[in-house]
């Protein structure tokens, strides 16, 4: 559990914030590429940390994160015109270039353009995905070069949701692996509603123990399970800090690869979900890797036009299917990301873990709370937060059934980096 105040520190992310400054130390996906298609299209609205922002890709193809609200006399600037190299208001005709300069006044006989400036965040486009650092520029850290961000876009699908609960409950969700073979299971192995099949190792296994081995980055850390004569189910992940899950994934083909997911605060009662998954292999990702059937954020799941929203979502209980559920499936919801969102945001927008009782089974939620605490604590005595240099480049998941005559870890570490493939 956590104390109320502690609870406050890791859950608040607005300006001026603890938590919210030390977010602001990291590089934070922003868009996807595909917001921003061309040159002059129209901008698109960002939440971020509390902050109400626009972006827009300029004339010569630069990218701006700026502040929603001219500074003029307030008007949104998403609805301005993007035009040769700047982004117009419409109310006064003011206009700001993607560093955030006003470059011209159009109401101003006299202007002092000069004077006048916008918050402005600098952007980089890698892996499909726009980031942005909203930090103090001189602790701007490396480029987020997540092994999924340098392979070619035939081989990698990144997506987004918008998740209506604080992030916190969202990544705690997320790396919380004694969960996902009791909430995502189905209840036969024929089904053909989405879920970890109950014939799999993963599921048939007994309760996880945990290991979790703190690094520089964060931790990786490992759920084993035993399948009796077998062996043991071993499923070996990776938190890096401050938000970010690397776990194991197969393509439909069954090439090896990593997945995983970027809880980004959006305030603090909602949070972008960002999902992503690579193959390994040398042959590309299918079409029917990328329509994302099983996860419930691929084109069917989520509203695009509609602040990426989920179609399966409180208003309507997630399309919960009560004989789905004594009969296919654990939940009866769709989508193995759409159960997690369910439990997620149903505990509440903020849960209060003062109320929580823990067990063995949570120790990697309560190691990241350590860390995340730490790393809070290091940012305001000036200090570096973990998860800023480049040592999470190489980071992978995998998993495997190892035999009981051999050391798990032995097996499964030279897999979990790509410096060692």
């Amino acid at each position: 559990m956590l104390s109320v105040e502690e609870n406050a520190l890791l859950t608040q992310t607005d300006p001026g914030t603890a938590m919210g400054g030390t977010m602001r130390r990291y590089w934070l996906p922003a868009l996807l590429a595909w917001e921003l298609p061309e040159p002059d299209c129209p901008p698109v609205r960002v939440k971020l940390l509390g902050e109400s922002l626009v972006a827009f890709r300029d004339t010569s193809g630069k990218i701006g994160l700026l502040d929603e609200f001219c500074p003029h006399r307030r008007a949104s600037l998403w609805l301005g015109r993007n035009e040769e190299c700047g982004l117009r208001c419409v109310y006064h005709g003011w206009k700001f270039d993607v560093d955030g300069n006003c470059t011209d006044q159009m109401n101003e006989p006299e202007q002092f353009t000069d004077k006048i400036s916008i918050v402005s965040y600098p952007t980089v486009e890698m892996g499909g995905v726009i980031w942005t650092y909203m930090g103090p520029p001189e602790h701007q850290p490396p480029l987020p070069k997540f092994e999924w961000t340098q392979v070619p876009e035939s081989h990698r699908i990144v997506t987004k949701v918008h998740q209506e609960c604080n992030w916190l409950q969202a990544l705690e969700g997320g790396i919380d692996t004694s969960h996902a073979p009791i909430l995502h299971r189905t209840l036969r192995p024929d089904t053909d509603m989405p879920g970890i099949n109950i014939a799999s190792p993963f599921a048939r296994g007994k309760a996880p123990h945990l290991v979790v081995e703190p690094t520089d980055y964060g931790y990786r850390y490992f759920g084993v399970r035993s399948l009796d004569d077998e062996g043991v189910h071993v499923r070996a992940y990776h938190l890096v800090l401050p938000f970010h899950q690397v776990r194991p994934h197969r393509t439909m083909g069954g090439d090896a690869g990593s997945a995983g997911h970027m809880w980004v605060p959006m305030d603090d009662h909602n949070c972008m979900v960002w999902n992503w998954y690579y193959t390994h292999a040398e042959t590309p990702l299918t079409e029917d890797d990328r329509l994302l059937k099983s996860s419930g954020n691929g084109p069917m799941d989520v509203d695009f036009a509609n602040g990426f929203r989920s179609t399966r979502n409180r208003t309507n209980d997630y399309r919960i299917d009560r004989r789905a559920q004594k009969t296919e499936t654990f939940t009866g919801i769709t989508g193995v990301n759409t159960q997690d969102r369910a439990v997620q945001e149903t505990m509440g927008p903020i849960v209060d873990r003062s109320k929580e009782h823990l067990g063995p089974a949570d120790r990697a939620i309560i190691v990241a709370r350590q860390l995340l605490i730490k790393a809070v604590r290091t940012h305001q005595e000036g200090g570096i937060p973990a998860g800023l240099d480049e040592t999470y480049y190489t980071v992978r998941a995998t998993e495997g059934v190892v035999p009981n005559d051999m050391d798990w870890k032995e097996v499964m570490l030279p897999e979990m980096s790509s410096a060692s493939a």
